[in-house]
């Protein structure tokens, strides 16, 4: 069967109408609400006259209007798009109207930049504000609350068209020019890929339809995840992680807070009785570990099962401090991106916790060197990690991207999106990093060209080049190395504060190494490892 998340979703609303879908703080959305106000808002996009597989923005924080306005999007015949909350207006102009939106959703106290920016995007034809307090819904933008109350006397399914296992899901992730680009998912490609309907953890296989997920939900035993998704939806660790928790029937949980804290989050893992927390990483898991180790005993953590990180390595050390605090979790690490699920996983369970990035290829994986020879367990040959199966149609309007991604090799089509590495004799993989220069802090994904580009606008910089170091929480921290004009002293404060007047905040440097030349080759091409070398001698820190 084709399988699409609308026909999933709403029958196991009708399953299980009063069990939980959502909890935020004290707000506590059933499965028969979520259905219900998805219907409602899924039903305004089509009255705005939206087209067939029209795009809708969730520029949103955490919490279930995010859900929802997939939700309504997958109804609908539409496609939902993410959106990073921390992108600027040039960022956010160039995203909305490069996934040609027709709708965007966005929580109230983005409507100062919203409304900067929306003579620029003519394409827009249905502006919805989540009322936040002190950030009221704008006169020129509908009220999400009050589209969501009335549910319509019939699903909202436009009959030119319907719903199909081609509609889209659009995840935007950063490209290697700085730009985000759309990677986009076939919706019965998404659910096969996220183990449709399955948990490997605990030995569920794939279904084969919906009756048997319905079934399977109903069975004595079975147990409904309660997920508590630390990080943000508007990524795809954040989002797909959701979809599983729902497709099983179960909960998503979003932290009451938007700044993140482990107190909180470990106060409500005890309140709701949690089975999986969803982190990215150090970011998430060192302040975790922290508050653990500073409050013994103060909580009862034994429904955890699982904590889930993919898309940024985390250390030994802190796996094993987890574990020995939260004893009945296994710690599931994952190696994957936006456009290839399933790369490579590794398990820790409290006394048998792996090294460090030791992940085991996916069954869909193999390592390829460049010429598309595939490598030898033990040979210490490099190449770039593959996965094959259920994978993404490729970048949205962009050919020439989804070709150096996605290449045929032995005849089937893979996803290569650029991580290097070695395989081990026992077929452990032994990671060598990006063969681009990408940054990754905090789980974001910085490329270093667009901040060289915004500081070496800045009048006292001649030339700049960005490297990242290593940062204990963050994984890594960026670093300018700038080349200063003659006279000048720029200082990190100055360029920093400057770098965000054109990008994210979590794009501007944290530290800065001043020297006297940058010391381009003829061709204008840097040794990014010897500038990296240099600022990590100049800052005393290790590699």
């Amino acid at each position: 069967m084709a399988w699409t998340f609308a026909d999933i979703w709403e029958s196991i609303a009708a399953a299980q109408p009063d069990h939980p879908a959502f909890i935020h703080g004290d707000r506590i959305i059933s499965w028969g609400q979520f259905d219900a106000r998805a219907d409602a808002l899924a039903a305004h996009f089509i009255a705005s006259g939206m087209s067939h597989r029209a795009k809708v923005a969730g520029y949103l924080y955490n919490g279930p209007e995010y859900l929802e306005s997939y939700f309504a999007a997958f109804k609908a015949g539409f496609e939902p798009v993410n959106t990073n909350y921390r992108y600027g207006p040039e960022e956010l102009v160039y995203l909305f109207d490069n996934a040609d939106a027709e709708a965007i959703v966005f929580h109230a106290s983005f409507s100062d930049i919203v409304e900067s920016i929306r003579p620029r995007l003519p394409k827009v034809k249905a502006w919805v504000a989540v009322a936040e307090p002190g950030h009221p819904v704008p006169a020129w933008a509908a009220d999400y609350d009050a589209i969501v109350a009335k549910t319509p006397a019939t699903r909202p399914v436009k009959a030119s068209w319907g719903r199909s296992g081609d509609d889209l899901l659009l995840l935007y992730t950063g490209g290697t020019t700085g730009m985000p680009k759309g990677v986009m998912w076939r919706q019965d490609d998404l659910f096969q890929v996220l183990g449709a309907g399955g948990n490997a953890a605990l030995g569920l296989l794939p279904v084969t339809s919906i009756p048997e997920l319905i079934a399977r939900h109903a069975a004595p035993g079975h147990i409904k995840p309660i997920s508590i998704i630390a990080a943000p939806l508007m990524h795809g660790t954040g989002q797909f992680s959701a979809f599983i928790t729902m497709n099983n029937g179960g909960t998503v949980v979003a932290l009451p807070s938007r700044k993140f804290s482990a107190v909180e989050l470990w106060d409500e893992a005890q309140r709701l009785r949690a089975t999986g927390i969803v982190l990215v990483g150090l970011a998430f898991s060192t302040p975790m570990l922290e508050a653990l180790e500073a409050n013994p005993g103060r909580w009862d953590l034994s429904s955890v099962l699982t904590m889930s990180s993919s898309g940024s390595m985390w250390s030994q050390e802190n796996k094993r401090g987890l574990l020995r605090h939260v004893t009945s979790a296994t710690i599931m690490d994952s190696l994957g991106s936006s456009e290839a699920v399933g790369l490579g996983a590794s398990a820790s369970a409290p006394g048998a916790e792996v090294q460090t990035a030791a992940f085991m290829l996916g069954p869909n994986c193999a390592v390829f060197t460049e010429d598309g020879r595939r490598v030898t367990p033990g040979s210490g040959e490099r190449g770039m990690v593959a996965v094959t199966g259920f994978l993404p149609m490729g970048y949205y309007k962009d050919e020439e991207k989804s070709a150096k991604t996605f290449k045929i090799m032995e005849g089937v089509r893979w996803s290569v999106p650029g991580d290097w590495a070695e395989v081990n004799t026992d077929g452990t993989l032994k990671l060598l990093g990006r063969g681009s220069v990408c940054i990754n802090t905090g789980g974001e994904k910085v490329f270093p060209e667009e901040v060289e580009e915004a500081l070496k606008r800045h009048a006292s910089v001649r030339d700049a080049v960005v490297v990242g170091v290593p940062d204990p929480r963050f994984g890594e921290r960026i670093c300018a190395v700038v080349e200063p004009e003659a006279g000048q002293t720029p200082t990190l404060a100055e360029l920093a504060a400057y770098v965000h007047t054109q990008l994210a905040g979590y794009k501007a440097p944290r530290e800065l190494v001043v020297i006297d030349s940058i010391g381009r080759a003829p061709n204008g091409k840097v040794d990014y490892k010897a500038i990296k070398d240099r600022a990590l001698a100049a800052l005393g820190v290790a590699a």
